[in-house]
């Protein structure tokens, strides 16, 4: 996926699957790279012994917190965007495409069914399937940016 895996590569460090595939491989690759780094993840940590193990599971997935990456990218930024509720403020922030083309380019990436010409509803759906995108693959994002 094009444009959700330059997304990933402006907030996830370049350790962090989605990224490290992003760069070497085409974004469908780093897409689908990445969901499979969690349940790998996961269950190692299951069978070694109870209390390191299991805190050892999220340092190795090595969670990134979406929100503070995004607030600093903010605080340095001349622009005053809304990132938090704005689609076409997020990509503006990760220095992305916000055109309505390109926007209409990533809602058919995550397959989006609604009507493209209403852009309204078509930008408050391709926020939130960003940030579940970021939060299913190693994203710490807060619960209200979530569906």
């Amino acid at each position: 996926m094009g444009i959700l895996s330059n997304i990933f590569g402006k907030i996830f460090p370049s350790s962090h699957a989605a990224n490290a595939q992003g760069q070497q491989t085409s974004g469908q690759a780093a897409t689908q790279a990445a969901p499979q780094a969690a349940p790998q993840a996961a269950p190692a940590a299951v069978p070694g012994q109870q209390g390191q193990a299991s805190q050892a599971a999220p340092a190795a997935m090595e969670q990134v917190d979406v929100e503070q990456v995004l607030n600093d990218m903010a605080q340095k930024n001349s622009q005053k965007l809304n990132w938090r509720t704005s689609i076409v403020d997020l990509l503006k922030l990760l220095d992305l495409d916000s055109s309505l083309a390109a926007r209409k380019e990533l809602a058919q990436e995550l397959q989006y069914s609604g009507d493209m010409n209403d852009s309204a509803a078509m930008n408050i759906w391709l926020h939130k399937q960003v940030m579940n995108k970021l939060a299913a693959n190693g994203g710490k994002v807060p619960a209200d940016l979530k569906d």
